[in-house]
Formats: structure tokens, C-alpha cells, sequence
């Protein structure tokens, strides 16, 4: 079995979550998918695992972070600035909000940020690794 990440999230209302993802360009597997949980793709390796309150519950006994607290920070790479671009405003249209941090451009990198609308926190962001600056 190839290696993949199942990112874990506990989300609110499900339908407009998975709503959400669908327009930042994640598609539903209907096999991972019921009335508690939805698994969204990204790409092979990367899936995120949408789940109710209390299905989330079910996994651990640990409490969920308050509203408005982040317990991670999720980095995608994408092909381009623009798609960077298209992908917060994208989100931000499907009820997300975008640019709680300061966009970032060192040249070699830029990003943004984009929470989804129980606050997860997703960095997308685009980097030339042949322009990265030389260390010292």
C-alpha cells in the first residue's frame, strides 16, 4: 500500500463543508463517504476526512479547539501564483474567509491563507525551488 495522508477534520455542518472543498477543486470519494463523514481528495496522497462533531467524538476523547483557536496549519503547493490566487478566492465565494495572515511573497515562494468555514486553516502556496536563495 502506498503511503497517504487522511487529514482529519471535525466540521459543523457537513454539506456546506464538503460544498466548501468541492469548489477549491477536491472531489468526493463516495467509499469513504456516509451521513457522519466525507472523504474529499486532493490529490493520491492526500485526503481529508470531513467528520460531524460526533463522529469526530467517536475517534477521541481529546475537546475539539475553540472557535477562533488553530491547532494546525495545512500547506498545499500549488502550480502557480495565480492558482494560489484562484484557489482563496475560490474559497472565499464558497464561505470560506481568506487572508487572515498577511499574504507572504519572498519571490522564490508566495502563499496565502484561507480558512474553510469551521476555521480550519489552509496555507496554499506556490514555490520556484531553482530560484531559492543559496545558504550561507
Amino acid at each position: 500500500m502506498s503511503r497517504v495522508i487522511f487529514v482529519n477534520l471535525p466540521v459543523a455542518d457537513l454539506p456546506k463543508s464538503m460544498a466548501f472543498y468541492e469548489a477549491l477543486g477536491f472531489t468526493n470519494n463516495p467509499q469513504f463517504t456516509d451521513d457522519t463523514a466525507a472523504c474529499m481528495v486532493w490529490s493520491e496522497a492526500i485526503m481529508v476526512m470531513l467528520l460531524t462533531h460526533d463522529k469526530w467524538k467517536s475517534f477521541t476523547d481529546r475537546p475539539m479547539p475553540p472557535s477562533g483557536h488553530s491547532e494546525v496549519m495545512l500547506a498545499i503547493t500549488l502550480d502557480s501564483r495565480d492558482a494560489v490566487n484562484a484557489l482563496v478566492d475560490a474559497g472565499a465565494v464558497a464561505g470560506g474567509t481568506a487572508d487572515l495572515n498577511p499574504p507572504q511573497d519572498h519571490g522564490f515562494m508566495y502563499q496565502r491563507t484561507l480558512a474553510d468555514p469551521d476555521g480550519h486553516i489552509w496555507e496554499p502556496f506556490w514555490m520556484d525551488p531553482a530560484a531559492i536563495p543559496p545558504s550561507e
